[in-house]
């Protein structure tokens, strides 16, 4: 992972990794004192802008939803943040590791996904302590 304004020493920008581009609307959710402040600095440099909060009323391009397991349902949770979210929008399910306190089972993920027609697209390894699961809208099946 590289520090804000460290891109481009050889190692992948954390922002880059989740697909943040410039001027890209990202929205947090489920802030807390044991985020990883250098994912959140990275993502704001590389949009341009602060994250918004949980209770911006902005169509977003991102969801950054830090997730831990006691923090309630996600399915119910998914439905919530993709509200706002634009068409083609994406959700990072950011969660701790594996052995780390709020551990979150990938099962869970996967299922909370499904059911709100989310598809899981990616994951990603963001520093020590959390990994990142992408989910986007399932494309329509078209007619051939």
């Amino acid at each position: 992972m590289v520090a804000p304004g460290d891109a481009g020493k050889g190692e992948v920008d954390v922002a880059e990794m989740l697909d943040i581009e410039p001027d890209m609307v990202v929205q947090e959710i489920g802030w807390d004192e044991d985020v990883e402040d250098d994912v959140r600095a990275a993502i704001e440099e590389r949009c341009g802008g602060e994250l918004l909060d949980e209770d911006a009323q902005e169509v977003v391009d991102v969801v950054l939803l830090w997730w831990r397991d006691e923090d309630g349902d996600l399915t119910d949770t998914l439905l919530d943040v993709m509200t706002p979210l634009d068409d083609e929008g994406v959700i990072w399910v950011l969660t701790p590791k594996t052995g780390r306190d709020g551990y979150v089972e990938p099962s869970d993920i996967a299922e909370a996904a499904s059911t709100s027609n989310l598809a899981q697209t990616s994951n990603v390894s963001l520093g020590e302590r959390w990994t990142g699961t992408r989910l986007a809208y399932r494309k329509a099946k078209t007619k051939r």
